[in-house]
């Protein structure tokens, strides 16, 4: 086997976005799909990372934020028949976005008795005593979990060209649950949504010149609307629509000597939450990105290898249904009558990998790789840069074990975020390990 083809089995790993912008986590790489004849691999990665910060002082705190990554686990594999010398056909499934987060300790991002509700110096203590309801308890955590199946039919009119296209079927499902003082009145809000199915697209072209040892490809993937339904529950919203609970506020406002036309302003909005329906659907849009990947040989043995990915996240809003409609009740006494997002990002991200491969002998490679990526203006991580690790055994030319190993060194976030949590809370000096075990085969 040349080592144009040994390469490709290491990039899909240390070209991958193991911790990009947003819930980015594959990267989407169309590689196993060109490699030459029938071929079939399976991987998984593991991604490992530490994301502790600071609350930033808005809320009158500084406490520390312990680490909230959870260690997550994206299996992968494709598979790639070669029909004709002219048409081929692929499937490619992983997990290209996710997102799994756990926050503990002391901080705004738990629940605790003296968390603020509305007003000024009014806690979750009073209203749940008040109302005879249970107050919340534990930290926010956030698991949103998408997969994708890719058919991608091929063309090949000759040994240079290969234009392809074919739908993407990608499933979604999440469970949010928040807590604590960051959320305001939505302190103790869960969204557990079904499982929805939608269908996208890809399509693109690749070009190689066995001549000059080269090989590019271009990808395009357009956005997925998935339309969402779950159940939701927003017990601190409950709690004061409840008339008790407009009844302590009440007595709350007339205690500390409220003026009446604040009195009668925190009236009106806690009359209008009665009015809000609590289900409905909701549109979650995973936003289209496009690939660009490349190889170039050397010399015999060494190659040189890169990927460029745009994901056009400044698209993107994450609004569930009854949070949606109670913030446009409760943001009127913010001023923000088109009430709050639950996650919004505001630019799009851009990531860069470049590597090289060198073979060793007809059994062993080895790999290395330096990424960047720009992150998307939201969250905890804004972007990193990285560098990575691979080797690679062949014990025949049918078959390949590879493994590798990336480091990241995370940004650090001032919160520029714009959804409800900004400014809440700094994040410095965090890192992410991946790991990655991928099997091919040829046959």
């Amino acid at each position: 086997m040349t080592s144009k083809v040994l390469y490709m089995f290491g990039i899909s790993f240390l070209s991958s976005n193991a911790f990009a912008a947003a819930f980015d986590r594959t990267g989407q790489s169309v590689s196993a799909f060109l490699q030459p004849g029938n071929y079939f691999e399976a991987g998984l990665t593991i991604s490992d990372s530490t994301v502790k910060g600071k609350e930033s002082g808005k809320l009158d705190t500084t406490r520390d934020i312990p680490n909230s990554s959870n260690t997550t686990y994206h299996p992968n594999t494709a598979l790639k028949l070669q029909i004709n010398p002219n048409f081929s056909f692929g499937l490619i499934y992983d997990q290209p976005f996710s997102s799994d987060a756990t926050y503990k300790g002391i901080n705004n991002f738990v629940s605790a008795s003296n968390d603020k509700v509305l007003i000024p110096g009014y806690t979750v203590g009073h209203l749940a005593a008040a109302s005879g309801q249970n107050e919340p308890t534990g930290g926010s955590d956030y698991d949103v979990d998408i997969q994708n199946l890719s058919f991608i039919f091929g063309y090949q009119p000759n040994k240079q060209w290969n234009f392809y296209v074919g739908p993407a079927y990608e499933s979604f499902q999440s469970n949010i649950h928040l807590r604590g003082r960051a959320f305001s009145v939505w302190n103790g809000y869960n969204l557990d949504s079904k499982v929805t199915e939608d269908w996208g697209w890809l399509t693109g072209f690749a070009f190689q010149s066995p001549q000059k040892a080269l090989k590019l490809s271009l990808t395009y993937r357009s956005a997925i609307t998935h339309k969402v339904q779950g159940t939701e529950t927003a017990p601190i919203i409950d709690m004061l629509m409840s008339q008790s609970g407009k009844d302590s506020v009440n007595q709350y406002l007339q205690s500390i000597n409220a003026s009446s036309a604040y009195i009668a302003q925190i009236d009106s909005v806690l009359n209008q939450l009665t009015n809000v329906t609590s289900t409905g659907t909701t549109k979650f849009k995973v936003p289209d990105s496009l690939n660009l990947e490349f190889q170039k040989g050397l010399t015999k043995s060494t190659m040189f290898f890169g990927n460029v990915r745009w994901v056009n996240w400044s698209t993107f809003t994450w609004r569930p249904y009854l949070f949606g409609e109670t913030s446009e009740v409760i943001g009127q006494l913010a001023n923000k009558p088109d009430g709050y997002v639950l996650i919004h990002y505001y630019k799009d991200s851009w990531t860069a990998n470049l590597g090289l491969g060198h073979k060793f002998d007809p059994k062993w490679s080895g790999f290395s790789s330096i990424g960047w990526d720009s992150g998307a203006g939201g969250g905890p991580v804004e972007g990193y840069y990285n560098v990575g690790l691979g080797l690679q055994y062949s014990p025949t030319p049918k078959y390949f074990i590879s493994t590798g190993m990336k480091y990241s060194w995370f940004n650090d976030s001032e919160s520029k975020y714009k959804g409800l949590t900004s400014d809440i809370a700094n994040y410095k000096n965090n890192y992410g390990l991946a790991y990655s075990l991928k099997i091919g085969y040829r046959f």
